[in-house]
């Protein structure tokens, strides 16, 4: 432990680039890409995720490794799996083994297991060989992982099969895997001990692929009303029932994420019951930083929840609550009418901010923010949202809208509605950098309620 925290301290000041973001996870060098083995153990979230500790580009995947008590402020430890004569270490998923089925514990607390893809042929070493499915575990909470000596535990179905998502499904007391096989095809499987797996069915989820998550969602807290969900790497994902034999799809699909750097969400396993929450982490895939040490970033997480709509059940997404923990300063708003020209927030100087309103609308409304130099934009008659040349239509019709919006120095991610809409984007920084605007167009805006938080860095303070 001693040599994670000198480490931390002595690179601490790379943590404060200007074009690294602040409360967004990021490696601490080098390259990362999809969040892998999302766990919650002992106190601690863990971050595993594909890594090229060699370089700022993709190649030599390896499971990176960050921990963090908060979800909020993250600490990189050694990286946990490295690739080796069966391929490079592709996406997978972790999983706390309570009942000790995989046989791997050795003392009291229960072994922590990583089920990810080894991807034969794409290094010298892993020349010929295919793609399989092995674990890895871990019996000192993740700080060291050793491969199971009786890899791969599912041997080459067809294509690049691979990411698999590895849950427990209680009523069966066994596991489950949902895997990408090939072009849109999935397959759900089932395990007693994570080492001999019997396939169940096929799902098929058009324009979609890769990095696949299966969970459990009761619709607006009803115990008695759950449902399942599968998602693709794409944020497409079906609304079904699961019974442990087949997933039965209802409706779908629909999209998580209508903006541009979203890519391979993975929700953590083994959350405590007295939390109950399903959190998701994503790849804010695509972001460019220029001169920097490290190359692209995670989303920042969220709560998933599942809720009834006009048009049915939805998935919203939203910020975990932790945020409130880095907030520096707070202002508010109630009550308050802007007319055009008008900027209330023009005192209000930081490139960290987290914005919420809630904003009653006539029919001609118009309004928008501006933050660092990139607009945000409703237009109340045709219900368009917009942003950095994507224009959604917003799905609800209420005369009354809700917008979140977290800027960090290289995305912005806004939620819509409470998270029924939610629209993501890296985006580079400019200096000087512009002034915050609140805008409106045409006619005044009655904001029922505006709050801005000005954010701290989540990063250790530069020595």
């Amino acid at each position: 432990m001693a040599n994670e925290i000198d480490r931390t301290v002595a690179d601490a000041a790379v943590y404060h680039e200007s074009g690294r973001p602040q409360f967004h996870f990021t490696a601490r060098r080098n390259s990362l890409n999809a969040p892998n083995g999302l766990v919650y153990l002992a106190g601690e979230y863990h971050l595993f995720f594909q890594h090229n500790p060699k370089g700022n580009s993709w190649g030599n995947m390896t499971w990176g490794h960050a921990v963090s008590t908060d979800l909020v402020r993250w600490r990189q430890l050694e990286n946990a799996i490295a690739p080796d004569q069966m391929g490079m270490i592709y996406s997978g998923s972790a999983v706390i083994d309570h009942d000790n089925t995989a046989g791997f514990q050795t003392d009291a607390e229960p072994a922590m297991v990583a089920i990810y893809t080894a991807a034969g042929g794409s290094s010298p070493e892993s020349e010929g060989q295919p793609f399989t499915q092995c674990l890895a575990y871990s019996n000192d909470r993740g700080r060291t992982m050793t491969k199971y000596s009786g890899n791969p535990v599912l041997p080459h179905l067809v294509g690049e099969n691979r990411d698999p998502k590895v849950i427990w499904y209680a009523p069966g007391r066994f596991w489950v895997m949902t895997l990408f096989l090939d072009r849109e095809k999935f397959a759900l499987f089932t395990s007693p001990n994570l080492k001999q797996w019997t396939r169940l069915q096929t799902i098929a989820l058009a324009d979609s692929s890769e990095c696949p998550d299966f969970f459990p969602l009761v619709v607006d807290g009803r115990v008695e009303d759950e449902r399942w969900v599968f998602v693709a790497a794409n944020g497409h994902y079906l609304i079904g029932r699961f019974d442990g034999r087949a997933f039965t799809e209802i409706a779908g699909p629909y999209l998580m994420d209508v903006g541009a750097n979203f890519y391979a969400g993975q929700t953590f396993s083994n959350i405590p019951a007295t939390d109950g929450r399903r959190i998701q982490i994503g790849w804010m895939a695509g972001g460019v930083y220029p001169g920097m040490p490290f190359n692209q970033q995670m989303s920042f997480p969220v709560e998933l929840t599942l809720r009834d709509t006009p048009d049915g059940p939805r998935v919203f997404r939203y910020p975990v609550s932790e945020i409130s923990l880095l907030v520096d300063r707070h202002r508010e708003w109630r009550n308050l009418t802007v007319a055009p020209g008008e900027n209330p927030l023009h005192e209000i100087d930081s490139d960290l901010l987290d914005i919420s309103i809630e904003a009653r609308l006539s029919a001609e409304s118009v309004f928008g923010f501006r933050i660092g130099g990139r607009e945000i934009r409703y237009s109340a008659p045709d219900r368009i949202i917009s942003c950095l040349g994507r224009a959604v239509k917003r799905e609800s019709q209420d005369s009354t809208i809700t917008l979140r919006i977290l800027a960090d120095r290289t995305s912005i991610e806004i939620f819509v509605d409470n998270g029924r809409t939610v629209l993501s984007f890296c985006v580079t920084p400019t200096e000087p950098r512009p002034p915050l605007e609140f805008f409106t167009e045409g006619s005044p805006v009655y904001l029922i309620a505006m709050d801005v938080c000005v954010l701290l860095s989540a990063w250790p303070d530069p020595i």
